[in-house]
């Protein structure tokens, strides 16, 4: 496996994000390693607020949420997927795989030993982190689910999300940070979120100095099953009959500006016992990246629900 590791130069001086680095290896599944990052803040014998992001960024997404949460007394850990952020990129677009995410973060966990730990995941976070729930609910408390989903391929998928796969594989230049920067573009255009600065839009791009750094970026929208014999789709559903059962508190907290994953939290709140009588929200004015467009609001609602639903 051909491995490229991003500069470290490359992350200095970005904006709202002075945290210290933190390195883990996990296996690759070919007998080698891999460097994988994350941000660790806050009392090391404090309960552990697992924040995973999805695609195509990275754990500067968190950075707005990350204080909120330390300073009500959590062990923020937020780590970069392979393939983003500071973490190590298999250079070919058939090194990555769902099973092969999962494996990697279940062996992050591992070699940390986190358990206590609330889930929060957004995008691929949450399809990732709810895979981690399933294989290892004695390691959580709780769940937070934001714009996520955890599809089988038996349903319809939209024709956006579609789009979105044909686009991530066959555009000649993926840009990441102005893919964050058009998501919230409807809230920009009439005045209610600022357009995201340069600064801000070139951290985004920092993982990625050229473009054989986005083969991970790019293929991960083609990982989620859409057909019933996608090869992740088995796990899935198998994964589902775990949260099917599952009784610990969890949370959906989307935004009201996504087209992907609008109207997903019904299924959880249908699906899931732990959903039930909880206060599940709807993060307005804020797009598919909720934690960037309104962080703060975000933060807010995870601290409330730990407060409230002590383990």
């Amino acid at each position: 496996m051909k491995i490229l590791r991003t500069p470290d130069e490359r992350f200095k001086n970005l904006p709202g994000y002075a945290f210290a680095p933190h390195y883990v290896e996990v296996p690759d599944g070919e007998g080698g390693s891999l460097r994988m990052h994350y941000v660790d803040e806050g009392p090391r014998d404090a309960d552990v607020v697992l924040l995973l992001h999805g695609e195509p960024t990275w754990s500067f997404l968190y950075r707005k949420m990350i204080p909120i949460i330390v300073k009500a007394g959590h062990r923020a850990i937020t780590p970069d997927l392979v393939g983003f952020g500071r973490s190590d990129k298999p250079a070919t677009r058939n090194d990555y795989s769902f099973q092969r995410h999962v494996d990697w973060m279940l062996s992050l966990i591992d070699k940390l030993k986190l358990n206590r730990m609330t889930l929060v995941g957004q995008d691929w976070g949450g399809l990732i982190g709810l895979r981690l729930v399933t294989a290892k609910p004695e390691l959580f408390d709780r769940v937070v689910a934001a714009n996520t989903g955890l599809p089988t391929g038996d349903s319809p998928i939209s024709e956006a999300f579609l789009a979105w796969q044909t686009y991530s594989k066959e555009v000649p230049r993926f840009e990441v940070g102005n893919i964050i920067k058009s998501s919230n573009a409807a809230f920009v255009k009439d005045g209610s979120l600022p357009i995201l600065s340069d600064d801000v839009v070139a951290a985004y791009d920092a993982p990625f100095p050229d473009q054989s750094y986005t083969e991970g970026a790019r293929i991960f929208p083609s990982l989620v099953p859409t057909k019933p014999d996608d090869p992740s789709a088995t796990a899935n559903r198998k994964a589902w009959e775990v949260l099917s059962a599952f009784s610990k508190p969890f949370l959906t907290a989307f935004s009201d500006g996504d087209p992907i994953t609008r109207g997903g939290e019904h299924i959880f709140q249908k699906r899931i016992p732990g959903t039930q009588g909880q206060p599940h929200t709807t993060i307005k004015g804020a797009g598919h990246f909720l934690q960037e467009d309104k962080g703060e609001e975000f933060a807010a609602v995870i601290v409330n629900f730990i407060a409230n639903t002590p383990a």
